[in-house]
């Protein structure tokens, strides 16, 4: 290859709208870098499917605000798409069913502003909002986003608490600007996954009870999800710390566990299972 090649095909870039810096001297060349306005993307077959799935999915998911914008860019890409792979995405499209989502939204600045934090390591301030409608001033240094359920979650430590928390997303309003930088720290848990379950399921209960169930530990943790911690107290009981938005779906889901159980701390909870009992009574009369 020529200098009077490359020559001809960096200016090819450029005039495709590919930001194209050149430096001279001995070490000098050419360098792409970020331009102003999105220049055309050279994607392979599979890479333009995922973009087009992936927009589609975006139009009806949890981030509020880009369901339009989501939509008017997966129609310039079908335009541009060859015929072949304009079929596979129509296939797809027509054979899946959308089920729209009944959760929270969290708004897209929310999330950038928190990614930001995450990546520069600088301390998040933010207002959170608690199940009860109560406010309060949090300060974290974020670790994660996740997303799962349908819903947004932020892993990180809390300051003032001085131990792990998981957030929703949703429920958080960021303050400016944020703290100091900050070194972040090792996941106590080397399984993060795991700590993600356990705390996206906490996070997700508005109502919490302490039950004893009068069966053996490792039984009562396999019919449970992983975010349910189960501590033995002998051989035959265990107390499990379970959670729910409601106390009527805790009561129902408690029933399925299929052992005898005995609520330590819950009145509404207690109040559901009596109604629940005089329900089922009335009905074998």
């Amino acid at each position: 290859m020529t200098t009077r090649t490359i020559r001809t095909d960096v200016q090819r870039l450029r005039d495709l709208g590919y930001p194209v810096h050149a430096t001279v001297g001995v070490a000098g060349g050419y360098r792409l870098g970020a331009g102003g306005s999105l220049p055309p993307l050279l994607l392979d077959d599979e890479e333009a499917v995922a973009v087009a799935v992936g927009l589609r999915t975006a139009a009806g998911g949890s981030v509020s605000g880009i369901e339009e914008t989501s939509l008017r860019a997966l129609a310039k890409l079908e335009q541009v798409l060859p015929s072949r792979l304009r079929h596979r995405v129509g296939a797809l499209h027509s054979a899946t069913v959308s089920i729209p989502g009944s959760g929270p939204t969290v708004r897209p600045e929310i999330l950038t502003a928190v990614a930001g934090a995450i990546r520069a390591h600088e301390r998040l301030r933010f207002d959170y909002e608690s199940f009860n409608g109560g406010a309060s001033l949090r300060t974290v240094e974020p670790h994660r986003l996740a997303h799962t359920r349908g819903r947004w979650y932020l892993v990180a430590w809390d300051v003032d608490r001085d131990d792990w928390r998981t957030f929703r997303a949703d429920r958080i309003r960021p303050r400016t600007p944020n703290g100091p930088r900050f070194a972040p720290r090792a996941v106590p848990d080397r399984d993060l996954v795991a700590r993600l379950e356990r705390g996206l399921g906490a996070a997700t209960w508005r109502y919490r009870a302490r039950v004893t169930v009068h069966a053996p530990a490792g039984v009562v943790a396999s019919r449970l999800p992983a975010a349910v911690a189960v501590e033995a107290v002998d051989e035959h009981r265990c107390f499990a710390d379970v959670g729910s938005e409601s106390p009527r779906l805790l009561a129902l889901w408690l029933g399925m566990i299929d052992a005898d159980f005995e609520v330590d701390d819950c009145p509404e909870l207690a109040d559901q299972l009596r109604t629940l009992a005089d329900r089922y009574s009335r009905a074998v009369r």
